[in-house]
């Protein structure tokens, strides 16, 4: 017998199951489709986003519909527009076999007097978020005086958003004797404050432990400086050449900046939020399902409509303000059985956030530190030499080979192999070569607050022809240290970096009557990183001093605030001007501007 089957579903909803792929029932859908099938009751589900809420309650919804009354007999509710136009296709899929049934979507942003007619002309389902449905009733366009099932989908993100008010202006204005299902991932206060106040001994149904992260998800952390963040996550989105993710922003405008930012510096991105049109969100998501669209920038609100199979990374690029809403995001991934990534950037003084989501998810987070430049060029590398090994050969180039081999007459294969390979390599190595070990940085931040390190100011800088890199090359040299200078932080006339402290001393006598083609080398500790102390800078130089490019090296000056990292948009793109590719890219390409 059909799993499916069993369950109790007609032959009309099984058709449609099969249609759609179904196989086997989720646990939820196995747990509750019996219990509402058999009995007229309230149900309380607690499942993660992502386990088949939708289908739990679409299946018995159906099944019990009258399709011959034209009379509204069921209202489900949902917090985003996304989410109620998803879940009223997937009914509409649902009841495909079944003649006479209506779905229709109610929301904002759309001709409120065309969601009326539609109603109208007969619809025993309404698929609403609470704000468009209160502007209904409000108008008299809709009667849900007579209904007989209300579906509150998502609970806890509904009352998240502040609808609170709205549900309980709706559900009093629904019968008494209609029974409510409420769908929700986790069960705060408010949500358990509907279920007494408008529910009748309701069944409770709990997939896995309440408030807690599927179980196919692992959970990471990365900390970094604040001001690193955005750095951050580009190393993770290139160490990870085949991502498919969804980047969580707190507001609207970190959002659409963050995917700005993304897009200028070459990825395949783009950002959903409340300020988007309705066409606009459609445009982006369609983008995002058909994979053009790599990583999706998006509020916690916009981002409950969200149903997209196979993202491999949720990123936190900022906790949200409800530590609760950290599990709807992490469930963006790890859906239908497979597994997922959940990871979160913060800053030192968030560190103790990531213990309360602990608390709450039921699972411990791996903290991870920040790939460095050279581990990224190798990852890119291999996936280079992969995408190559996979490539389907294009026989259309036949006619040339023989061109082709003229032209390479006299290389080895080994030389041919580098000089391929080089062609895209040398573009990403030489943005990577010089750039930072973000996790050096925060380390160095926490060393110094525990005094295990030391902040010096050096009164050279840029205009002495340093960089940070060769100015940290020159005091390796000079003090001896190697490694153990880190923090280098060169400004215009003066610069800053750190030791730890067991070598300050020997750091603060080495340069005390210490010159530098003439001139007197000055170093002090110091705890000001901001730039505003004096010192330094004297006459330009011009090369001279050491052979190895300490002073009077590298005098490329970059002004890359913005783009970060110190390379400028024509080096991470290398020769493409027009197209906007990354190295290593794949299919990480700009979407059209339409």
């Amino acid at each position: 017998m059909n799993k499916f089957q069993a369950l109790g579903l007609n032959d009309a909803i099984l058709q449609a199951v099969a249609d759609m792929g179904f196989t086997e029932p989720s646990d939820v859908q196995e747990q509750a489709i019996p219990v509402l099938l058999k009995d007229d009751t309230d149900i309380v589900a607690l499942a993660q986003t992502g386990t088949g809420k939708t289908a739990a309650f679409g299946f018995p919804l159906i099944q019990k519909i009258d399709a011959n009354s034209k009379t509204t007999q069921g209202l489900i509710l949902s917090p985003t527009r996304e989410l109620c136009l998803q879940i009223t296709k997937e009914i509409q899929a649902y009841s495909k076999h079944v003649r006479g049934i209506n779905a229709v979507a109610v929301y904002g942003g759309a001709n409120i007097s065309e969601q009326a007619r539609q109603i109208k002309r007969g619809a025993q389902i309404i698929v609403a978020t609470p704000g468009r449905m209160m502007d209904m009733m409000r108008r008299k366009m809709v009667d849900i005086t007579e209904i007989s099932y209300c579906i509150l989908d998502e609970a806890d993100e509904m009352l998240n958003m502040g609808f609170y008010e709205d549900i309980t202006t709706i559900l009093a204005d629904t019968p008494e004797t209609k029974n409510t299902w409420l769908f929700s991932a986790t069960m705060p206060k408010e949500v358990a404050r509907i279920a007494k106040k408008f529910m009748k001994s309701p069944v409770e149904i709990t997939v896995g432990t309440k408030n807690t992260g599927a179980e196919n998800v692992s959970h990471e952390f990365y900390m970094v400086n604040a001001r690193d963040r955005y750095q951050a996550l580009k190393r993770l989105a290139d160490a990870n050449p085949e991502i498919f993710s969804v980047v969580f922003c707190r507001t609207k405008r970190d959002t659409q900046k963050v995917a700005e930012q993304l897009i200028e510096d070459g990825y395949n991105a783009a950002a959903i939020h409340g300020d988007l049109s309705q066409n606009q969100r459609d445009l982006v998501m369609k983008s995002f399902r058909n994979r053009q669209i790599q990583m999706l920038v998006a509020t916690d609100v916009a981002a409950r409509g969200i149903d997209v199979d196979d993202i491999t990374h949720v990123i936190n690029y900022q906790l949200p303000d409800e530590i609760e809403t950290y599990t709807h995001r992490s469930g963006r991934t790890g859906r239908a059985g497979k597994t997922g990534i959940s990871i979160v950037i913060v800053s030192k003084s968030e560190a103790r956030k990531i213990r309360q989501v602990e608390k709450i998810i039921n699972k411990k987070f791996i903290q991870k530190e920040i790939p460095t430049g050279m581990e990224i060029c190798e990852v890119q590398l291999m996936h280079l030499a992969n995408d190559i090994k996979n490539t389907k050969i294009n026989h259309e180039i036949d006619p040339y080979l023989f061109s082709i081999n003229e032209v390479l007459e006299g290389l080895s294969r080994e030389e041919i192999v580098k000089k391929v390979f080089s062609v895209e390599f040398t573009r990403f190595f030489n943005y990577y070569k010089k750039t930072k070990d973000l996790n050096t940085e925060v380390n160095a931040q926490i060393k110094e607050e525990s005094g295990d390190s030391t902040r010096y100011f050096i009164n050279v800088g840029a205009k002495d022809n340093f960089d940070w890199m060769t100015l940290k090359d020159f005091l390796k040299d000079l003090t001896g240290l190697g490694d153990g200078i880190y923090r280098v932080d060169c400004k215009d006339s003066f610069s800053f970096f750190n030791t730890d402290t067991e070598h300050k001393d020997t750091v603060i006598a080495l340069f005390e009557d210490f010159k530098l083609q003439g001139r007197d080398i000055h170093v002090e500790v110091t705890k000001d990183t901001r730039g505003s102390g004096g010192g330094g800078g004297g006459k330009k130089r011009k090369g001279g001093g050491r052979k190895s490019g300490g002073f009077g090296g590298n005098s490329d000056k970059r002004s890359s605030s913005k783009k970060g990292e110190g390379r400028n948009r024509s080096e991470r793109r290398g020769s493409n001007t027009s197209g906007g590719k990354a190295p290593f890219s794949g299919k990480r390409r700009r979407r059209d501007r339409d």
